[in-house]
């Protein structure tokens, strides 16, 4: 479900065009002054944020800031206007405004990050359904209204409440084990342990002996008094197996029998011991394809698919791209990690044209990179790593300036370099004129003037 934000601004234009902006990941409400504001913040208390102009006829925006709190205290808000000072600033900062932005709004990119963080940083003020807390746990891999991300969200919301297996799919990176862990957090079983093996860590012998368990001197090495296994361990709560395509035949067979009969017989054990646990399995393979190279056991194939989800590659998913910078922005800058509030839009679109193939993983990775290292309180495209750039983004090569007969460099006319860096750019790009144009720093229309001239296609 979309958080929805109000947008309030005398001027009709610039109210459309704020809303038409947020529309994709928002329920926008517009006003045209403070007296409709406060009606629609009446009417509606899931409203996550106000947007509002300072200058308005009737009363203003600090004015229209102070009455919304009074019905709504803790109700976010940031405040636009083409007359910043910094009284004005100030008194709007005593009355809880979030931030201050400046009129007009021509870095749209920008302000959405600021909006994300806003709301991102506002406390909640009710208990939230479960599919409310299912997009906000764990390190923002559910931050984003894009429809692959809505419908992870509602298999989870609708899933969590029950005790049915679940098998989670997706690419490294993609948030497997968040999903397992939120899964968990929003299940019946929230208060018991919840215990992650990775499977591909350990050896066939070695990750039996971690899963089930093992008796005093069952095997060389062991300890004097046994070891509990993880199935044990998660009884009463989760158990997380990730990469579970790794298993080898004889774990798969020990495992499809302990989900059978909810027992866990010991390594060296004689006996057998009653569990009772939830089962949530992650594999970055195709398993019904290793079904089928007779590698992964069909019956438990069809024992840990009772539910799949499935966690999309970030690159299929890019519209998330945006807020998830913004709140991992945020996050590290609270934890003292850097100054970095905000992020251009050449940057961030950097970023969104990056193939991620290490997914949101990498992206957090990327982002407290560029949040340590930044010495601004905005990350510019200075600031991203030279691997996010793809071959379109590199820098055009000029060609090599001619030289006289006697050996002295000859100077290139400009418009001859500034058509070599172009053609130059487009080649590196693969003919893309899109991308050509963000590698070179100029507009689409002004390459596409600029060709023109040249009768170039």
């Amino acid at each position: 479900m979309k958080r929805k934000i109000l947008i309030v601004d005398d001027e009709k234009p610039l109210r459309d065009a704020l809303a038409r902006w947020f529309k994709p990941s928002y329920e926008c409400l517009t006003a045209p002054d403070a007296a409709e504001a406060l009606k629609l913040i009446r009417e509606n208390e899931d409203i996550a944020l106000m947007i509002s102009d300072v200058r308005m006829p009737g009363e203003d925006g600090v004015t229209l800031l102070r009455k919304a709190r009074e019905i709504r205290p803790s109700l976010p808000a940031i405040l636009l206007t083409a007359y910043g000072t910094v009284e004005l600033a100030v008194q709007a900062m005593k009355e809880g405004a979030r931030d201050f932005f400046q009129k007009p709004v021509t870095d749209l990119k920008a302000f959405e990050i600021r909006v994300s963080q806003a709301i991102g940083e506002a406390a909640p003020e009710k208990e939230k359904s479960i599919g409310e807390e299912a997009k906000e746990k764990n390190d923002g891999i559910f931050t984003g209204d894009s429809p692959l991300m809505n419908e992870v969200r509602r298999l989870i919301s609708k899933v969590a409440p029950t005790d049915a297996t679940v098998l989670i799919e997706g690419p490294s990176g993609s948030g497997k084990e968040l999903a397992a862990r939120a899964i968990h957090k929003l299940s019946k079983r929230a208060n018991g342990p919840f215990v992650a093996v990775e499977c591909s860590a350990f050896s066939s012998d070695l990750l039996k002996s971690e899963l089930f368990g093992y008796e005093p001197g069952s095997f060389t090495g062991a300890l004097k008094e046994g070891k509990k296994g993880c199935i044990e361990n998660a009884s009463g709560g989760t158990l997380f197996l990730d990469e579970i395509g790794e298993i080898d035949l004889p774990t798969q067979i020990a495992l499809l029998r302990t989900l059978e009969t909810k027992c866990v017989r010991p390594l060296g054990a004689s006996f057998e011991k009653s569990v009772d646990f939830r089962l949530v399995a992650a594999t970055n393979r195709n398993l019904l394809s290793m079904v089928s190279e007779g590698k992964f056991r069909e019956d438990l194939f069809y024992r840990l698919n009772v539910i799949d989800i499935r966690m999309p590659a970030l690159k299929n998913h890019t519209s998330d791209i945006a807020p998830l910078v913004g709140k991992f922005i945020a996050e590290f800058s609270a934890e003292g990690k850097g100054i970095a509030k905000n992020i251009t839009s050449d940057a961030l679109e950097a970023l969104e044209k990056y193939e991620w193939p290490g997914n949101v993983r990498q992206l957090r990775n990327i982002v407290e990179k560029m949040v340590v290292l930044s010495s601004s309180e905005t990350l510019t495209i200075d600031d991203v790593p030279q691997e996010i750039f793809s071959p379109a983004f590199s820098a055009p090569k000029i060609p090599p300036t001619p030289q006289k007969e006697d050996g002295v460099d000859a100077p290139l006319p400009l418009a001859d370099i500034e058509k070599a860096q172009i053609l130059a750019a487009l080649k590196n790009a693969g003919n893309n004129k899109t991308a050509a144009a963000a590698a070179l720093g100029i507009s689409r229309r002004t390459l596409h003037r600029k060709l023109k001239e040249w009768a170039v296609e």
